[in-house]
């Protein structure tokens, strides 16, 4: 018997607000190139390039319609289909139409988030080979990413018994943890992070969604029979849509579900959640700083260490400092210390609150 094709599911719609100044609504950070020559969405696709997987389906933002296929082209890849959401409704509902636009039947559907580092590609095909026999038994498998710190800003995942070899039943989930907590799972062994790729079929999922979350097969059931396409792209009717629960696929089905799978893998993982995370798996010089440049940018730094400088324009030059990070994107630059990158969030929504007095 052949083995069956798999189905990418690439996630597109995030927005990426921890990244400012360089991810902005109008250029999340999955459309920029921040580890890479090839941007983020350009990469998540080349890892499910020919040979076991079909042509992808991409779930994205409308307005970054024209953006997603271009980047794709330049990548040498063809979404089969492009769904362009109205307006966010968090992955439940966002990986239901990707689901429903597959046919909803038995293809395997591999879920990943647009925006994520996977270092060793060949250890992330192996989980999946792994985790395909339990796959076409109806099992809804997630990946559990190997941890190397007790990690509060990530779910976690406890392995529970051995299924079949290198898959295990998933004991329970961890929601965000605070640090001695995170601190003990990581002593432990059993747990790792929760990455946020799956793997399923369509109709598995779509039946664990009738049965715990039936809001959200309803409304993205009539947001896809109303939808109107123009060749791949498909854009579900927004009325329907916007009725949709916003609910992610942990809280809606993987947490409910009885037969749910872990596959544990260490497969240089990184969500680049942060300008923190990004200099973690960046290049660094003999003083301990990584920069990188774009469009014309250029970084001088003279007795600085550990910083992390990033331009695409302007030129920024750095003396006698150390342990900043240090971003210049258009009109806008950030400055702040290293390990305070998570605040980037408030940062942006002091900024909102401020425009709108």
């Amino acid at each position: 018997m052949t083995a069956r094709k798999i189905v990418p599911v690439i996630l597109s719609g995030g927005s990426g607000t921890r990244l400012w100044p360089m991810s902005r609504p109008e250029m999340p950070k999955q459309m920029l190139a921040l580890t890479a020559d090839e941007t983020m969405l350009q990469l998540t696709a080349g890892r499910t390039f020919g040979g076991r997987f079909a042509a992808p389906i991409v779930v994205a933002n409308a307005r970054h319609a024209d953006l997603v296929e271009q980047q794709l082209a330049e990548a040498g890849a063809t979404a089969q289909a492009l769904i362009l959401e109205p307006i966010g409704r968090n992955t439940a509902p966002a990986i239901a139409l990707a689901a429903i636009a597959a046919g909803g039947g038995s293809d395997a559907l591999l879920v990943m988030p647009s925006d994520h580092v996977i270092g060793d590609v060949a250890a992330f095909h192996a989980a999946i080979e792994a985790a395909m026999p339990l796959v076409t038994q109806g099992w809804l498998v997630t990946f559990g990413i190997a941890p190397d710190a007790p990690e509060i800003g990530y779910g976690w995942i406890q392995i529970g018994d051995e299924l079949q070899p290198g898959v295990n039943r998933v004991a329970r989930f961890v929601e965000k943890p605070p640090l001695d907590k995170a601190q003990s799972m990581l002593a432990s062994g059993d747990h790792a992070w929760n990455g946020g790729i799956f793997l399923f079929l369509a109709d598995a999922y779509l039946e664990a969604l009738a049965q715990f979350d039936p809001g959200i097969l309803t409304a993205t059931q009539e947001a896809m029979d109303k939808a109107r396409t123009e060749g791949a792209r498909i854009y579900p009717d927004a009325v329907a849509f916007a009725a949709s629960p916003d609910d992610s696929i942990d809280y809606a089905v993987m947490e409910k579900a009885d037969r749910v799978a872990v596959v544990p893998v260490a497969m240089g993982w990184n969500d680049v959640g942060s300008w923190d995370a990004l200099h973690a798996i960046s290049e660094i010089d003999a003083d301990g700083n990584a920069h990188r440049s774009h469009g014309g940018g250029n970084v001088l730094a003279i007795d600085t260490k550990a910083c992390f400088v990033r331009s695409d324009g302007v030129r920024v030059s750095l003396v006698g400092v150390e342990d900043l990070i240090v971003v210049a994107s258009g009109n806008e630059v950030l400055i702040m210390p290293r390990g305070r990158s998570q605040e980037v969030k408030k940062l942006t929504e002091a900024m909102r609150s401020h425009d709108q007095n």
